[in-house]
């Protein structure tokens, strides 16, 4: 039976997430020469990345890099890639922009990566990049959908990986378009990048039918006033573009007020196994228990790369190889998966750079257009586009929490171009053939 002191758990959990809180040669004019082997002996590749392990992002987050790690050490139990193995440095910035700047330099200038792969948040991200492109290290894989990354005039060494946020907004916008026509629409977005990124894609189909929008800070977890905003506009389905914690706060706190919305969730926030496990434990902390299947079921989110439940898929076997043979007591979640693909991704890039790597070899790798892989969508990736995945598939969660396609994937560009059915040819394992289990 499930309570509804969602009150006094709102307020712990706000409590709790509170409390979490160049190098090289120079061209002598501050820009790094980019053709620097920095970081690279002869048998180690020096890498690194910053990840809120704390604050309020981590829930859900943190286990990205767990299972980046884990394919980094199937790599190097292979005997490395070109013989060299990969040493993967990850700093805690707690989701916090300061933070971000002071150990993204500790990366570059005490621990001299020769990349930084995976940089996570909008907020965070933001600060750093032009300190990376004016110190010539390669930005790789960006893990947040922002249009900042896709800029190869302006951050050359940057490059994206999941899908942008206003593709996704489109392809989300055109859903709710052809489903729910003539239904009012709420959005509620987290208040930098993610949230405008993800408004421009989605005005493009469903302006006329938002009756209210709704932003949150991720410093505070209190959002049942915007979800109250929402109730009380008549919204019918909300389009979250929100983080794991906040979108299980946002279904919480629509619980708690009587609520019954259709949730239209972006990728970053989506995953039913982490958001499961969000729901129980933000509960817990309140002295509540609720049923996870019964406040997920419905649920219509959006994704680019395989479900993990999905153990038919080739790419979904192969993971599942690595993630019990190396991290098998964490939960196999699409959240571990991310960072697992992400880490699958980077391994290509620099194998592509060849046995004498450098940092404007690898870049060249990644703008190659050859990078292939898990994905349901293809990269963008090439001289002239730095974006991650093109495209997104819809799905729905069902009761039991496992998921099912509702609209295959599709893709589309960051403008106003049409959405096209995806339905290329992947690369297997086998063929890529970049670690063997």
């Amino acid at each position: 039976m499930r309570t509804t002191r969602y009150g006094a758990g709102l307020l712990a959990l706000a409590l709790t997430l509170t409390a979490c809180g160049g190098a090289g040669e120079s061209d002598g004019g501050g820009q790094q020469a980019a053709d620097s082997a920095v970081g690279v002996t002869k048998d180690t590749v020096v890498i690194g990345t910053h990840q809120p392990l704390t604050g309020p992002a981590a829930p859900g987050y943190s286990k990205i890099s767990v299972g980046a790690r884990a394919v980094y050490q199937a790599i190097n139990d292979g005997g490395g890639i070109n013989g060299r193995k990969i040493d993967y440095k990850v700093e805690d910035d707690g989701y916090n922009p300061t933070k971000t700047v002071e150990v993204v330099k500790k990366l570059v200038l005490q621990d001299k990566v020769f990349a930084v792969v995976g940089g996570l948040g909008t907020p965070t991200h933001s600060k750093v990049v032009d300190y990376l492109n004016s110190e010539g290290v390669p930005d790789l894989l960006v893990s947040s959908g922002a249009l900042a990354w896709d800029n190869p005039q302006k951050a050359p060494m940057t490059f994206g990986y999941q899908v942008d946020y206003t593709r996704e907004g489109k392809i989300q916008g055109q859903y709710v378009k052809d489903t729910f026509a003539g239904k009012k629409v709420g959005y509620f977005t987290q208040n930098d990048d993610v949230g405008r990124d993800t408004q421009a894609g989605l005005d493009q189909f469903v302006k006329d039918q938002v009756v209210v929008r709704q932003g949150y800070d991720s410093a505070n977890t209190d959002v049942t006033p915007q979800l109250s905003a929402l109730k009380a506009a008549g919204a019918e389905v909300v389009v979250c573009a929100c983080i794991p914690a906040f979108t299980a706060l946002s279904i919480l706190a629509a619980a708690k007020i009587g609520y019954k919305p259709q949730f239209v969730v972006s990728s970053i926030g989506a995953d039913p196994a982490t958001l499961s496990g969000l729901l129980q434990d933000f509960a817990k902390r309140g002295g509540a228990s609720v049923s996870s299947g019964q406040l997920l079921a419905g649920l219509i989110g959006t994704g680019y790369l395989p479900d993990v439940a999905q153990t038919s898929d080739p790419w979904i076997a192969y993971f599942k190889g690595l993630h019990d043979k190396y991290i098998p007591k964490e939960p196999f979640t699409n959240t571990v998966l991310f960072g697992m693909v992400q880490a699958y991704t980077f391994g290509q890039a620099l194998k592509a750079a060849g046995p004498d790597p450098t940092r404007q070899k690898v870049v060249d790798a990644m703008s190659s257009g050859a990078l292939k892989g898990p994905g349901l969508t293809p990269f963008g990736f090439s001289k002239d586009s730095h974006a991650g995945y093109t495209g997104a598939y819809v799905f729905k969660i069902n009761p039991d929490v496992t998921t099912a396609v509702i609209q295959p994937p599709a893709v589309t560009d960051r403008g106003t171009g049409a959405i096209t059915p995806y339905s290329g040819e992947r690369a297997t394992p086998e063929q890529v053939n970049l670690v063997s289990k």
